[in-house]
């Protein structure tokens, strides 16, 4: 199945995201060229969202909707060491996804020791952010402090920033190079469309580096 026809099963699942398809395929084409590059995305998200930033470092990290095979030389390699075999018979490639926020010490210094606010996010990609490097924020708001800091940093460290958001992009739309705006009222309902958006995006990428289904 190629990009075309996974948009269009989207559609067809929900209509009212037709305005956000083509920035959803520009998302794909510039995540294709950050991972290419040898690049990571960092995600990050507020609250629910910030269980979909994990849920989709999960999603592109190992297979989605196929198994991802290791490249032969990697396997030989594995094989040949010890306790290797099984690695080599189960582990799979993937796309370099780091979902912000897991490192709870980090997390926690951050909060007590700096004197402003929300800047645990803006700490660590600034730390592990390389030019080149992608950040999706998500925000079903579009001005959750968190979120939005963490945007101005990645910005300022050469990465390219995408915002998945509400009908209202406010503050993270203002610093993202790249806004899907979900038309849909209430936070739960952005939230059940942002889950589409971002399967059929991981969806996109698997079929162009492991192969259409």
């Amino acid at each position: 199945m190629d990009d075309a026809e996974l948009i269009s099963q989207l559609l067809q699942i929900q209509p009212d995201l037709a305005e956000t398809a083509p920035a959803l395929l520009h998302l794909c084409d510039r995540l294709a060229e950050i991972f290419r590059a040898g690049g990571t995305l960092f995600v990050a998200g507020n609250g629910g969202s910030a269980a979909d930033a994990q849920h989709i470092a999960g999603e592109l990290m190992k297979s989605f909707e196929r198994r991802r095979p290791l490249p032969g030389a990697l396997r030989t390699r594995l094989a040949a060491l010890p306790h290797g075999a099984v690695l080599a018979d189960h582990l799979e490639p993937g796309l370099r996804t780091i979902a912000l926020g897991l490192n709870h010490s980090l997390m926690s210094a951050v909060g007590n020791d700096f004197s402003a606010p929300h800047l645990e996010y803006a700490q660590e990609v600034s730390v592990l952010g390389r030019p080149g490097d992608g950040l999706l924020a998500i925000s079903t708001s579009g001005h959750a402090a968190n979120v939005r800091n963490a945007a101005v940093a990645a910005k300022a460290a050469g990465l390219f920033v995408a915002a998945l958001t509400g009908p209202d992009p406010r503050e993270v739309g203002e610093i993202a190079d790249l806004v899907l705006a979900v038309p849909a009222p209430g936070t739960a309902t952005v939230q059940e469309r942002h889950e589409l958006l971002y399967h059929a995006m991981c969806r996109i990428l698997e079929g162009r580096f492991f192969g259409e289904l």
